[in-house]
């Protein structure tokens, strides 16, 4: 069963989907979508992690029910989502695809609540032909300013990644999309040897792993998330 709250988090709102179908037998789980995606991106894969968790899927601000402030940054979102981890309680693992996988870093970085860590498609960000995609016709179920704003910072990235990525010491898992992604996969492997701690796995999908082949990712993800709950982790 799917539950839809709102939560106030870093002085905007957050829709976030909520649900468990089964017994919690390991930890919450908080999925990250990826740019112009909302919460129900997740669908296949929160319904089978739901069978032994509560799954919260959130939409990024200017997504879907999310405020829509006109302002974006992957680090605002980063502070929208650790907000947003208190109202949750207790430890939980976070599950982040493109965009939200960059969230994801950032928020695995500051937050002791997070326990485990996976990327689905995100590498080592690197300096690109900036490029802003046209807007599609008809309307969206996003703020398109979102990718205006966000595209530039793709295209000409932080040079603090890769201390941001350093920065993470929970165990993480990076999925990546193989040949077929956009997303190279040498800059997968490079943000992998970043992480003290982490493991690399390719798919041959293209950037949409868990779209693309749902059992290969969430098998690759209860392989990395599934233990006896609660257990010690190491930092």
């Amino acid at each position: 069963m799917r539950r839809v709250w709102q939560y106030p988090a870093n002085g905007i709102s957050l829709a976030v989907h909520s649900r468990a179908t089964g017994p919690a037998r390991f930890r919450p789980v908080l999925l990250l979508p990826g740019t112009g995606a909302t919460a129900r991106d997740w669908d296949s894969v929160a319904g089978d992690l739901a069978r032994d968790r509560v799954v919260h899927a959130v939409n990024l601000r200017g997504h879907g029910l999310s405020s829509w402030p006109g302002d974006y940054s992957i680090e605002a979102m980063g502070r929208d989502v650790l907000g947003l981890l208190p109202v949750l309680g207790g430890s939980l693992d976070l599950v982040g695809h493109s965009l939200g996988g960059l969230v994801a870093a950032r928020v695995a970085r500051e937050s002791r609540q997070v326990s485990r860590l996976v990327l689905e498609d995100v590498g080592l960000p690197h300096p690109r032909v900036p490029a802003i995609p046209a807007r599609p016709d008809g309307p969206l179920d996003f703020d398109w300013t979102v990718v205006e704003q966000i595209r530039p910072q793709i295209d000409r990235p932080d040079p603090q990644w890769p201390q941001i990525f350093a920065g993470v010491s929970i165990p993480t898992m990076v999925i990546g999309g193989g040949t077929q992604s956009f997303v190279r996969a040498d800059h997968v492997e490079q943000l992998g040897r970043l992480v003290a701690d982490c493991r690399v796995h390719h798919l041959q999908t293209g950037h949409l792993v868990h779209a693309t082949d749902p059992e290969g990712f969430v098998r690759l993800v209860r392989e990395h998330l599934d233990y006896p709950w609660p257990r010690a982790e190491r930092r």
